[in-house]
């Protein structure tokens, strides 16, 4: 068992959610009676795992429960699940950035590690001099750094701005200089989280093709990725999270066949159990969101035909002025690898407030564009470069029928693609020469 480099024993992370109360004015009566109410439920809520600090109830949430799992030198494991199943959680333990709150982990190797844009970067730092700052973080000598930092610069391509301050740098460029460090440095482990979210298409082959090659070269590579197609590219085995906990461990191709039947089973809830999961998050300063809903002519549909608009509808509550607040979606393939996404000021000029109040947004996504197949849809509001406002999006998964006249003289005919637009087209009989 000598060249098992990673081993997680009854791993757990517990956190502690705040529920305020809501209340806005309260009378001295008020505050003396449920003083006195407090004592006598403060010794109930220890028993039932919950606390009360300053008046405020504290409930236990266990991002993490009892996860166990060995990972050998030169495996390329995917780690996959459904937003808030404990995937960047998993990572942030391994990663040594947090400590786990029952059971242990050992590491055998340096890691190096990618979990969010410019993780261990100084924003205040030029660009060459964080390659310097995370080469030494990593244990590295200066003269190793020296030796890849030419091909380090070369894979970012951010030649013209080495000796720029990163906090002016693009996401683009964050985050293709900081995968450039942590692949380069010749860690014996490379912990990636959805690196490929960020980037164009051919930086994100790069991303795929230095990861190959990291592992070609017997080191460990852990890689989270809602994008099925990168981690059948990339790993043989993967590890499917649920619910906080290890769901299955295996080959990937059954691994992901789980993970989709986990989708259809936990997505297709019912509106009342979408608003019932709504109304479970924790309260947020800035605003309330109350619904989400999928619509075609004013109605959810049991089905989506693709010849008709479908509606994607947000109705929440602004609770004070607030600057930059906006609803979006993400809109999924059958794969799971993101199509688009949408966001509702993302053509204004200026980032706009919001004024206190009742709200609904609407956003349309245009007939005959989807082609016939299933999707899923991500829902969320955050406030724009500072936060979401909701702990995890909302996904709802739905089927595209194909309907109208696409393709009417070819029946039976059902095209392959995943996106259907409505295409003008001109033909034109030229003269004879």
């Amino acid at each position: 068992m000598s060249d098992v480099v990673i081993r997680a024993e009854g791993l757990g992370k517990k956190y502690l959610i705040g529920h305020q109360s809501n209340e806005r004015y309260t009378a001295l009566r008020d505050v003396l009676a449920r003083t006195a109410k407090g004592l006598v439920r403060s010794a109930r809520d220890m028993i039932r795992g919950r606390q009360l600090i300053q008046g405020d109830e504290v409930e236990e949430f266990w991002a993490l429960k009892d996860v166990n799992f060995d990972v050998r030198r030169g495996d390329v494991v995917g780690i996959i699940g459904r937003n808030g199943a404990g995937k960047s959680t998993l990572l942030k333990i391994l990663s040594r950035i947090t400590e786990p709150s029952a059971g242990r982990v050992e590491i055998k190797g340096r890691v190096a590690s990618l979990l969010e844009v410019g993780t261990g970067f100084h924003p205040e730092l030029t660009g060459r001099e964080n390659i310097f700052l995370n080469g030494a973080i990593l244990g590295m000598s200066r003269a190793e750094i020296k030796r890849k930092f030419d091909e380090i610069v070369a894979f970012a391509e951010v030649e013209k701005f080495l000796d720029t301050p990163v906090k002016h740098y693009s996401s683009g460029m964050y985050v293709r200089l900081a995968f450039a460090v942590a692949a380069h440095l010749e860690p014996e482990i490379l912990v990636v989280d959805e690196v490929l979210a960020v980037g164009d298409a051919e930086f994100q082959k790069k991303c795929l093709g230095k990861m190959g090659e990291v592992a070609g070269q017997g080191r460990t590579v852990l890689f989270v990725s809602h994008n099925m197609a990168a981690v059948r590219r990339l790993c043989r085995r993967a590890i499917l999270l649920s619910r906080s906990r290890v769901f299955k461990d295996g080959g990937t191709e059954d691994i992901i066949a789980h993970y989709f039947d986990i989708m259809d089973r936990e997505g297709s809830a019912s509106q009342d159990e979408i608003e019932k999961r709504i109304a479970g998050f924790p309260p947020d300063p800035n605003c309330r969101l109350i619904r989400v809903q999928l619509r075609q002519e004013g109605k959810p549909p049991a089905r989506v035909e693709s010849a008709k608009p479908l509606e994607v509808v947000f109705e929440y509550e602004i609770l004070q002025e607030t600057v930059g607040f906006h609803a979006f979606f993400r809109l999924f393939d059958n794969e799971d690898s993101m199509l688009f996404e949408s966001i509702d000021f993302a053509e204004e000029v200026e980032v706009p407030s919001v004024a206190r109040g009742s709200y609904r947004s609407t956003a349309i996504i245009p007939a005959n564009l989807l082609g016939a197949r299933r999707y899923e849809i991500a829902l969320g509001v955050a406030i724009a470069h500072k936060r979401y406002c909701t702990p995890e999006l909302i996904r709802i998964p739905f089927d595209v029928e194909l309907t109208g006249k696409i393709n009417q003289c070819l029946p039976g005919y059902v095209s392959p693609g995943k996106l259907l637009p409505s295409i003008d087209w001109r033909m034109e009989q030229r003269p004879q020469s």
